[in-house]
């Protein structure tokens, strides 16, 4: 009866490594679309994981967070190495917007409870949704043209040059409305430390829509920011517990891989394409964001 009894504990065991298993490789082959996704449009690979986790593999919401912002700092390591190597990445940018989404993130924490939340989502929703229709008109345009040096951009030396592999020429370009950008991004740490929610949609807007980088430039830099934002509120998910490694383990790998890939795949693509798998992701997060705030379930 004892051998019985251990055989029975045995294959329930085997049963739940495999099952435990399967749902691993099913969330790690998820992950690599999202790695793929986020490191082509600089959004990170939340915007594909969470919904994937609750709505697909029923993991809790708190849990889903805390694994997407596995998967941002993964994004950002994968896809932020290859585009730093090429010379795509604007660092100085880079650097310059992340004070304004630090310092807003900040005013976010302080604040919290002062402003409605569900006006601020309706706010920035709106926000999205005027750069998606601003950049709908955009879609024929491979690159900025006549882009003035703003002062402020001549002064910090935010212009730059990278090789675009598609085009195989170099590029040179000018970064304006210097004060415009860091707004919005400030307006985005914001709404991050109010709200918990990623912001790779509004740096990529920022410097695209309205800093007038070219879209390469714009998703690489993003990329690159998005690891410093998502390395500090992963700490305090894995603080209070939301990080459950057997989620997170797949995560990590699978969107690492995926963000290697994607890196390689955008290099060789056309702007004009990149802005047309951006434009309905940015206009599906701005309806998102609206319906949240207005209090509607879609």
């Amino acid at each position: 009866m004892k051998n019985f009894g251990v055989v029975i504990i045995l294959g329930i065991l085997i049963i739940g490594v495999r099952n435990v298993t399967i749902v691993a490789i099913k969330i790690l082959l998820v992950s690599i679309s999202a790695g793929v996704l986020g490191s082509i449009l600089g959004l990170g690979g939340g915007i594909v994981v969470t919904p994937a986790l609750t709505l697909l593999f029923g993991v809790d919401i708190q849990h889903a967070i805390g694994a997407s912002l596995i998967s941002v700092i993964a994004t950002s390591s994968g896809a932020a190495v290859a585009y730093i190597k090429d010379g795509i990445t604007n660092i100085r940018v880079g650097m310059f917007l992340e004070i304004a989404t630090t310092v807003g993130a900040i005013t976010g924490a302080l604040i919290a409870g002062l402003i409605s939340p569900k006006l601020l989502y309706i706010i920035f929703g709106l926000l999205l949704l005027y750069s998606a229709l601003a950049m709908l008109k955009k879609t024929k345009e491979e690159l900025p043209e006549e882009v003035p040096l703003h002062n402020v951009a001549k002064t910090l030396k935010l212009q730059g040059e990278y090789y675009d592999k598609a085009l195989k020429k170099n590029i040179s370009y000018n970064v304006d409305n210097v004060y415009s950008g860091f707004g919005v991004m400030y307006g985005a740490g914001i709404i991050s430390g109010l709200l918990g929610i990623g912001s790779g949609s509004f740096k990529v807007m920022a410097m695209d829509v309205f800093m007038k980088l070219p879209l390469k430039v714009s998703s690489a830099t993003s990329n690159f920011m998005m690891g410093v934002t998502g390395a500090a509120s992963a700490g305090i998910y894995l603080y209070r517990g939301d990080i459950s490694p057997i989620i997170s383990a797949p995560v990590a790998i699978g969107v690492l891989i995926g963000a290697t890939i994607g890196a390689k795949i955008m290099q060789r693509m056309k702007s004009k394409t990149i802005r047309k798998l951006f434009i309905p992701v940015l206009m599906y997060v701005a309806i998102q964001m609206m319906a949240q705030g207005l209090g509607v379930k879609l």
